[in-house]
């Protein structure tokens, strides 16, 4: 029988939209590319979602209003944002958790380790999987269909309007038509080649080459590529993600968050030249992790060392991965395969420059160097006193931002006219709001919002006339 909603994608907001079309009355079929014990997407590796709230709630402690949470959003995006979208997503988050709980979800205070969130971001009990298992067992309960190992690859267009997705499986093509269409199945960061396209040749290099991607290796953007080949709008800069500098010796996909390392805001950062690039300290760590994946891949061989000293250990979650550990630092460059003379430069420099005053990684303190590029703004302490420890750090690539230009009813756009029955949410029209930058917790937000928003907005078109039947001769989008 034919579904009143399609959704496409397997993740949080493929989740949040069918569930909430099934809940507004209409049939929803669930087509997820990955098979079961991979379902999920990039949401499986997640753990907690920014959320604004007024007063203490539940598991936030204090207020964290609107206005700061946008203000948060346009520094980090460096006003790469779209802010009508932005506050969209930025109010919803203010009522999504009571939702979230009627259908399973549970959450919990922040970890030890997951500075300054406390405020700022709800955690789910068992992290991104539970809340995944979650969502699916609600999906299953409410009369969902779902369907694993179904990628499609093709959809059937008729002037905007949806008519039908085709499944390229195992047991070969096979057409699935609805009334309306959710798409949410994620970017194109599992797609190396088109990584190597998007990022091209930098001296002499090709960064992507390089890259460890730390969600689901499903994530292939098949079709987003094909609604870039029909007249569908299109936004976001497609080298721009949530990018971040992740332990090297990260599997190339799924490492999830385990693979982060959250000390470069204690001791210093160099290149394989033994060269610092960046000021560690320029804000708290879960504002600033994110921008360090795309520094590093403008780096020699798109490698960067994190060097910290015997006064940051116990000071940041402990990584999955032991550092390289030395007594001194010129046998930690030698361990490194950095030049001892470069490293001692850069570490001598730096130690001159420090201004020391009253060291607390809780707020935004006065250690601070002077006369240095690039300058460290806070928690400037001298890396003096061993033994030294350093972690080598890759890029790791969350999701991408190239995505569908939206409205706030989450509509796909043609040439500027919204359709009627076709809708994006999640990683796929992610870059309305992220035109680049990313601050923790808030891509679970904008999926979150905008999946209940598509999954509500495709039950009430699916009850439309226009919805019942399509006419003969359909055509399918130019590919």
């Amino acid at each position: 029988m034919k579904p009143d909603v399609l959704v496409i994608g397997g993740g949080n907001a493929a989740l949040c939209a069918a569930l909430m079309a099934r809940e507004a009355g209409a049939s929803v079929m669930l087509l997820e590319a990955a098979p079961r014990d991979w379902r999920g997407g990039n949401s499986q590796h997640t753990r907690n979602i920014r959320c604004m709230h007024d007063a203490p709630q539940d598991v936030l402690v204090d207020a964290y209003p609107e206005e700061e949470y946008w203000q948060d959003l346009l520094k980090v995006t460096g006003g790469l944002t779209n802010e009508k979208l932005a506050r969209v997503a930025i109010r919803a988050s203010s009522t999504c958790r009571d939702w979230m709980r009627k259908h399973g979800v549970h959450f919990q205070p922040p970890l030890s380790g997951t500075l300054h969130v406390a405020r700022t971001n709800a955690f789910f009990m068992g992290g991104g999987k539970a809340l995944v298992n979650a969502f699916y067992r609600s999906a299953e309960a409410l009369g969902v269909q779902i369907r694993y190992d179904a990628p499609v690859d093709e959809l059937q267009l008729d002037n905007g309007r949806f008519v039908a997705a085709r499944i390229n499986g195992k047991d070969g093509p096979e057409w699935i038509h609805a009334k309306t269409c959710v798409l949410a199945c994620g970017g194109f960061e599992s797609n190396i080649a088109w990584q190597r396209e998007a990022w091209g040749e930098i001296n002499g290099e090709w960064p992507a080459d390089n890259f460890l991607i730390r969600g689901t290796r499903f994530n292939m953007g098949v079709l987003l590529k094909f609604m870039m080949g029909t007249n569908a709008d299109i936004i976001g800069d497609p080298t721009q993600s949530h990018c971040v500098a992740i332990d090297a010796r990260a599997p190339l996909y799924d490492g999830g968050i385990c693979t982060r390392v959250d000390c470069v805001s204690l001791g210093i950062m160099v290149n394989r030249n033994g060269v610092r690039f960046y000021d560690e300290g320029e804000d708290f760590w879960p504002k600033r992790y994110a921008i360090w994946g795309r520094l590093v891949a403008h780096q020699p061989a798109q490698i960067g060392y994190s060097i910290i000293d015997s006064h940051a250990t116990g000071r940041f979650m402990p990584p999955v991965f032991p550092g390289v550990k030395a007594d001194t630092l010129p046998a930690l460059a030698v361990k490194l395969g950095i030049d001892p003379d470069a490293l001692m430069r850069t570490v001598q420099e730096y130690n001159a420059a420090c201004r020391v005053g009253t060291f607390d990684h809780n707020v935004l303190d006065d250690c601070h160097t002077e006369g240095l590029t690039p300058a460290k703004t806070h928690w400037a302490l001298p890396i003096e006193k061993g033994p030294f420890t350093a972690y080598a750090l890759r890029p790791g690539i969350t999701f991408t931002y190239l995505g569908l230009k939206i409205d706030e009813r989450a509509r796909v756009h043609f040439a500027g006219v919204p359709s009627d029955n076709l809708f994006v949410a999640g990683e796929m029209m992610a870059g309305n709001v992220l035109g680049k930058g990313y601050t923790a917790g808030v891509g679970m937000a904008i999926g979150t919002a905008f999946g209940r928003i598509a999954g509500t907005e495709a039950a009430l078109a699916a009850r439309q006339p226009s919805a019942t039947e399509q006419p003969a001769g359909a055509q399918r989008a130019a590919a």
